[in-house]
């Protein structure tokens, strides 16, 4: 029996930063090697996993994809992570490699410290943790504050608090990451992408490797084989919470919502894909992704939205058993009118 543990690498990000396209790339590229995937969606919809299930990558099967949907990872860690290792762990032919793709949503510390259970941390070491970073979105401004305003109204309050849960996620995911993919960098220009790497570097005291993509295009000789042992070091990457609420008491994700919008077929995807960015506008969604059901199309339309930039592909064809409907899963801060969004949507498909 091979004594020697299996690598496991976390891959976390803000919504739509690219972390699925990264490791469908990442999966036709391994070199042989034999991958299982568990994938935490955040939302009952499970994208993600139906993306890479689609990839036709021989080293990762469907059986070697395990989605956990509809709850945040670092918050069922024993319900659910723990469970879910043990079988991986029990398969008579184990992987050689565990990839584990986190919500946008997900706080990466806690699952970082689940690798020390002990009947985890025998087999399993984790070899590294990747924080994808969305270039655009970050050089557009949508995690900055201005801070020289933010100082100065604290100079006349010192009670105030400017950090938004976003910025604190943000800050979260990069303060635990080993690697830093600056991805999407094609979307800017030298100047952004200067921006970016001085506001990712200004948000982490520690100062984790960063490199540029695009597309998610990363070689998997550069994803794979940190060899860091991040569970080792887990105590010097704090979350927020950890250091605002070191007494033990439970986190959650009330700062967010998602539900997920049924609709018929589509007739005219362009008009309604251009619809849906002043939906996303007027009521500040984050993240907006699913599948559309085009009229009189064989394929499948996959829909993926960061803000008001949507992207859009036929991934594949309705298999048999499918059943042909548009579902799209809506994120979006805890104060979001669901009823409204969803009326909004629907009503595109009516008029």
């Amino acid at each position: 029996m091979n004594q020697q543990k299996i690598p496991a690498t976390v891959i976390t990000g803000f919504l739509g930063a690219g972390k699925t396209t990264m490791i469908r790339n990442l999966l036709t590229n391994a070199g042989g090697k034999k991958i299982a995937l568990i994938i935490n969606e955040f939302g009952d919809l499970g994208v993600d996993g139906e993306v890479l299930k689609g990839c036709g990558a021989e080293n990762c099967s469907e059986d070697d994809i395990i989605e956990l949907t509809n709850g945040c990872i670092c918050c069922t860690v024993a319900d659910d992570f723990i469970p879910t290792m043990t079988k991986l762990l029990e398969r008579e032919q184990r992987p050689d490699h565990i990839v584990i793709e986190t919500s946008g949503l997900a706080l990466p510390q806690p699952l970082v410290a689940a690798f020390n259970w002990p009947d985890i941390r025998t087999q399993v070491t984790v070899d590294g943790v990747i924080t994808v970073v969305d270039s655009a979105a970050v050089a557009a401004g949508r995690f900055a504050d201005d801070h020289e305003a933010v100082e100065a109204a604290r100079s006349e309050d010192d009670s105030l608090d400017h950090e938004s849960p976003i910025e604190e996620l943000f800050e979260d995911q990069l303060t635990c990451a080993d690697l830093i993919v600056l991805n999407k960098t094609d979307l800017i220009d030298g100047d952004g992408l200067g921006r970016v790497k001085s506001e990712v570097a200004s948000r982490v005291a520690r100062k984790p490797v960063m490199i540029e993509a695009r597309n998610g295009e990363v070689p998997a000789g550069v994803l794979l084989g940190l060899g860091i042992g991040t569970e080792d070091d887990i105590a010097n990457r704090k979350s927020h919470h950890e250091l605002e609420h070191e007494d033990g008491a439970p986190h959650d994700h009330d700062e967010f919502d998602s539900f997920v919008v049924e609709l018929g077929a589509i007739s005219d995807p362009t008009g309604f894909v251009e619809k849906l960015k002043g939906i996303i506008a007027e009521h500040d969604v984050l993240r907006l992704k699913g599948f559309i059901d085009v009229s009189g199309k064989p394929m499948r339309l996959q829909l993926q939205a960061v803000g008001s930039r949507i992207d859009q592909y036929f991934d594949r064809a309705w298999a048999a058993g499918d059943a042909r409907r548009t579902r799209l899963v809506v994120i979006g801060l805890h104060d979001m009118n669901q009823d409204a969004v969803r009326k909004a949507i629907e009503a595109l498909v009516q008029g």
